[in-house]
């Protein structure tokens, strides 16, 4: 048999999905039809002149898949093809495993490092380390690649073997480890613990399956450890997840037969409504849910619905605002695409859903929904609340911010790479109720960074130095010279007071980060929320019955 040329079975293969298209879309009017196929007629045959035209082969598969990634991108940001290679991504995402050896990596320059090797994981039972730089993944140069190739070349199907070269801190010879990927579990609850005799807290990190079964477990221990009195829900940074979990959860709490959610597409298929369907176990206690700007999809459902009913009080920041339902529909050649298929309304019948994606302003991009045409809306208990950007919070608080010489400390992994130099020196440390930085580590730490990072420089530093590297090669003004230089100076002289100025928070980070070398995430997680300060006024309003439940009435 002659083989097919590569545009003919491109043109087979689109063809037949433009037929299976028009089978599953008999509602589209008949313009609408002849218009698509005249779109796909002309998308074919431009590829054909393509492939046998142009200069250069064309590789069909990464021609294809730019193509119909930015085709999606025109759409939103949720509707994307998830490929084979990404598969455990996006196990991960819906179940909460995946196949890989169990570690997260950050870039650092060049290098991919090993951030955190997860407990009991294939990585950590190998020997890898945080602070570990990865060289090569089965023999292949890892030098100069991102994080985000490595992250799926370290994954894949559970009982397959990596190979992975690294360059340890303080060791000349390079060290291999062979490593059997394993089924990945992520913890749902990351950390469920008393923080007074009456106060429990439940940190959530995503909503995968099971989810509600983990958190219903966690919140039943936490009554039986004391005389329970109030719950802090922890959603601060939960990108979401499964709808159906967050219902679960809310379920927990209030009364069966209760509407939480409803999706609302263009096609009625996709309608439906969720309601609580099992009788909760508590829908007294009060609740204090935290989110911030990263808080989004399932955690808005959640920390929304519980708003709504009157049911929590939301304290934090305004969520981020994503009120758009996905599903996932299956491709040829075992390629998925996740599309947006409906929005998300919460009882009070309001969308959160923060930017408008079916309009473009002048410049090509998507606006937010402003607040001037925000609707209002009102819970159970007739507060008013509003549409159109994300969950606002009952109790608003400012995220804690590092100063300009901590974030620059953190960012650059400066004080991870000095905590990898004091791990590769200290053997044990002592217990996380104990432990802190004292003037002995401080020193070292300073000493450290004029030795190995003397070329380190805050932002302000990095914006004055572009300018007088642009000046330099554009102009030979001296005055200009001479102004920068002066500002450098005076740049320098700030930073080294501000190390000074800012020791308490600076101490705070490396206590935080020495503590995970040596402690599970448990143990660094509880010394953390000791001084985290939206904890502390969340156990303060759960402590002042009156103002909360004064907060959950209408203002006058």
């Amino acid at each position: 048999m002659i083989p097919l040329p590569k545009f003919i079975k491109t043109a087979v293969l689109i063809s037949g999905l433009f037929i299976n298209f028009t089978l599953h879309a008999q509602d589209v009017s008949s313009n609408t039809n002849f218009e698509i196929g005249k779109q796909i007629e002309i998308f074919i045959n431009a590829y054909k002149e393509l492939n046998y035209n142009y200069v250069d082969e064309v590789d069909p598969t990464s021609f294809m898949t730019e193509g119909l990634n930015n085709m999606l991108k025109n759409l939103d940001p949720y509707t994307n093809l998830i490929p084979e290679s990404q598969i455990e991504d996006y196990k991960m995402y819906t179940t909460g495993h995946y196949g890989g050896i169990g570690a997260l990596v950050h870039q650092d320059g060049d290098y991919v490092v090993i951030s955190d090797p997860y407990k009991n994981s294939p990585a950590q039972r190998a020997g890898l380390l945080s602070g570990d730089k990865i060289l090569k993944i089965n023999g292949k140069n890892a030098v100069g690649v991102e994080s985000e190739d490595i992250s799926q070349l370290m994954k894949g199907q559970p009982g397959t073997m990596v190979e992975i070269e690294i360059k340890r801190y303080g060791q000349n010879d390079n060290l291999i480890f062979n490593i059997k990927r394993e089924v990945i579990d992520i913890e749902n609850v990351s950390f469920s613990e008393l923080l007074t005799p009456e106060v429990g807290y439940i940190k959530l990190e995503s909503f995968t399956q099971n989810v509600a079964s983990q958190f219903r477990d966690a919140f039943t221990q936490l009554k039986e450890k004391g005389d329970l009195k109030g719950l802090i829900i922890d959603l601060r940074g939960n990108g979401g997840g499964l709808l159906e979990e967050a219902v679960k959860i809310i379920n927990l709490f209030v009364e069966s037969g209760q509407e939480v959610v409803s999706m609302r597409g263009k096609i009625p298929s996709k309608n439906r409504t969720f309601t609580t369907t099992q009788a909760p176990i508590d829908t007294e206690i009060p609740i204090i849910i935290l989110v911030d700007e990263n808080s989004a999809s399932a955690s808005e459902i959640l920390s929304g619905s519980m708003q709504d009913l009157d049911r929590g009080v939301v304290m934090g920041q305004r969520t981020f605002g994503k009120g758009l339902v996905q599903n996932i529909l299956p491709l040829v050649y075992n390629t998925q695409m996740k599309v947006t298929v409906a929005k998300y309304y919460i009882p009070s019948g309001r969308c959160i859903q923060a930017i408008d994606y079916s309009h473009k302003n002048e410049n090509g991009k998507w606006d937010k929904v402003p607040d001037s045409i925000a609707t209002a809306f009102t819970t159970k208990g007739g507060r008013v609340v509003y549409d159109g950007a994300g969950i606002n919070p009952d109790v608003a608080s400012q995220p804690y911010e590092l100063s300009e010489i901590t974030g620059s400390l953190m960012s650059k992994f400066i004080i991870f790479n000095y905590v990898t130099h004091y791990y590769f020196n200290h053997d044990s440390i002592s217990s996380p109720e104990t432990f802190e930085i004292d003037d002995a580590i401080w020193n070292d730490f300073m000493t450290w960074i004029n030795n190995s990072n003397k070329d380190y420089q805050i932002p302000s530093e990095e914006i004055v130095a572009s300018l007088q590297e642009y000046y330099q090669n554009n102009t030979s003004s001296e005055s200009i010279n001479n102004a920068l230089q002066s500002l450098q100076q005076a740049i320098m002289n700030q930073k080294n007071t501000a190390f000074n100025d800012n020791k308490a928070e600076i101490c705070r980070m490396l206590k935080m980060e020495i503590l995970s070398r040596y402690y599970d995430y448990k143990e660094y997680l509880k010394a953390v929320l000791n001084f985290d300060p939206e904890v502390k006024q969340a156990i303060a309003l759960i402590n002042n019955n009156k103002e909360y439940k004064s907060l959950l009435k209408p203002k006058k």
